[in-house]
């Protein structure tokens, strides 16, 4: 009563929000445990009202503190009821992603140690069948007629004192997973289970009746269920554990949980916990063996292997949002939601529109203008035919040719050579032509226009068609093989593409013998290449057979007969370039 008063006193604004939480841990903290779960009780009916906004921020913590004094003094295996309800009751009260209640790296409880016998000596298991000779007690057929018809059948494989420990040994890797990731560990793990799955095979619990017998005594006694949270590891026990439904589904679950976490990918495992392909084989058969076993065990082994199967699966889940640092699952509202004001726009003025009488847009700059006119549909303008089409030779530079003619005295500035969009629209005519007006050349311009006055100088004496004989320069006499870059581009196009073959790098590299070197500078091969070419041959056939090579497998396809040719006129070898012409 005087806690539901101070929880009305506190959404009145009278008292703090922190006083109820206050007076709770230390009422706990005075009584008993079993009046504590009592007053536990009035905590687990209000978990509503702790998560408002008028308690939750002022007394979470407070509660947190509360239910971790309280199962601190709790027994894990003796108030197992008392301590789930208070699991339950955080589960309720803080979100999925609250840091206090997530294991975030991963760590295991590793005291929870399972304590069996572990001297063999003081073991009784062998002792046993002697000690029943000694005193005579021999047991007739029908004595053990108390039992149930249709009880299981002793087992059929002895059980001894090294099936016990090698048992409950198993029991170390389930609390230890890391320890598989061990070589020795995992030898001893693997044949233990081996042996212990070995065990639940050859001894089946087929009495299906018995078994559903039993359960429904469990629930005509009002559904109280015996569970112990920790298991019994007395040698006694050991044939009854066996015979065990649910002993041996606990056994069966811990062997499904081990092998999902070493598959599985964990943030936290270390670089060092890998399975190999040996093992990885071992767990996909072993899962196979032992989900066929639950399937066996009555009562309803289908229905519980299959929920087994569920869960584990939505486990995954779990451990891939844990991976991702447990990202919240609570969605923000997206801004844009609000509904928009409409803004007022100004009317934009009719001839901007095109709306005028002439329908005219104006763009603010006459070229615009024009060309923003020319069709009132751009992509139809862009399509149109009239954009598909490449001036020739004769007609684009006709006007070039005429202008660089002395006789018609056309000062510098005003040739069109010198506007530099002529220029671009020039370069971009003679390379489709032919790459020969872009070779090397010892002869130094200054500028664009200068390049093209002089290529216009040199077309004027090949195109026919316009009056060459009249443009004296006084540049007649310059390099003769420049003279016919119109003739090598029509009359041999398959020079440009033509791959040097190795018959021609062999004849080349004869001619050039010790003066390789100097072809070396022209293909731009690097000192360190050239010392590599050195040390790999004493012949200098060879070494200028090496250099052609080196040079062909760093140019690849651009390894044209075109470009050794250039390259040989460059460095002064104009007989071997005619040669390589010539084949």
């Amino acid at each position: 009563e005087i806690l539901g008063k101070l929880k009305s006193l506190v959404l009145a604004g009278i008292c703090s929000a922190t006083t109820p939480f206050l007076l709770l841990g230390d009422i706990l903290d005075c009584l008993p445990l079993d009046q504590c779960d009592k007053i536990f009780s009035f905590v687990e009916e209000n978990v509503s009202t702790w998560k408002s906004n008028s308690f939750y921020t002022a007394g979470k913590n407070y509660l947190l503190r509360m239910c971790n004094d309280l199962l601190r003094r709790l027994s894990k295996s003796q108030n197992t009821v008392f301590c789930g309800r208070i699991q339950l009751f955080l589960a309720r009260l803080f979100p999925l992603s609250e840091k206090s209640g997530l294991n975030l790296q991963s760590q295991f409880n590793l005291d929870n140690i399972t304590v069996f016998n572990k001297n063999e000596q003081e073991s009784t298991l062998g002792q046993r069948p002697t000690e029943e000779k000694e005193d005579g007690m021999e047991v007739e057929e029908g004595e053990m007629g108390d039992e149930e018809p249709g009880a299981p059948a002793p087992c059929s494989i002895p059980i001894d004192y090294n099936l016990y420990r090698k048992f409950w040994t198993l029991q170390d890797y389930f609390r230890n997973p890391v320890q598989c990731y061990e070589k020795f560990s995992w030898i001893t793990f693997l044949k233990y289970s081996d042996e212990t799955l070995a065990v639940f095979k050859s001894f089946k619990l087929d009495d299906m009746q018995a078994s559903k017998r039993k359960l429904e005594e469990l629930r005509t006694a009002g559904g109280d269920h015996v569970y112990f949270a920790k298991f019994l590891t007395s040698e006694k026990l050991m044939d009854l554990q066996l015979s065990d439904s649910n002993f041996r589904r606990h056994i069966l679950l811990q062997y499904l949980v081990l092998f999902q976490y070493l598959k599985g990918q964990v943030k936290f495992k270390s670089s060092s916990c890998i399975l190999n392909d040996d093992q990885c084989s071992w767990m996909e058969e072993t899962t196979k063996l032992v989900y066929q076993l639950l399937k066996e065990i009555p009562p309803d082994g289908d229905k519980f292997a299959t929920m087994v199967e569920h869960v584990l699966n939505t486990e995954e889940n779990w451990n891939s949002w844990k991976n991702e640092g447990c990202p919240s699952f609570v969605k923000d509202r997206p801004v844009d939601d609000k509904p928009k004001r409409p803004t007022r726009k100004r009317q934009a003025p009719e001839d901007f529109l095109g709306k005028g009488p002439d329908r005219k847009v104006f763009m603010g700059n006459d070229e615009l203008t024009r060309l923003w006119n020319l069709n009132h549909d751009n992509m139809a303008a862009c399509q149109s035919e009239s954009r598909e089409f490449m001036p020739s030779l004769e007609d684009f530079f006709e006007e070039a040719i005429e202008q660089a003619d002395p006789a018609n005295m056309v000062e510098n500035e005003y040739k069109v050579v010198h506007n530099s969009n002529y220029g671009w629209r020039a370069l971009r005519l003679l390379s489709r032509r032919s790459p020969h007006f872009f070779q090397p050349t010892n002869q130094q311009f200054k500028s664009l226009a200068d390049y093209l006055e002089s290529m216009v100088i040199k077309l004027a004496k090949e195109l026919p068609d316009l009056p060459s004989e009249e443009i004296k320069t006084g540049e007649e006499d310059d390099e003769d093989n420049s003279d016919t870059l119109l003739k090598e581009s029509n009359d041999s196009p398959s020079m440009q593409n033509k791959l040097v073959s190795n018959q021609q790098m062999d004849e080349i590299a004869a001619k050039l013998g010790a003066q390789w070197k100097t072809l070396a500078g022209q293909l731009e091969i690097k000192a360190a290449e050239i010392r590599e070419i050195e040390t790999d041959s004493e012949d200098v056939d060879m070494q200028a057979k090496l250099l052609l090579v080196a040079w062909q497998d760093r140019e690849g396809t651009q390894a044209t007969v075109e470009s050794l040719v250039t390259a040989l006129n460059a460095a002064g070898f104009p007989k071997i370039a005619d040669i390589l012409n010539e084949t």
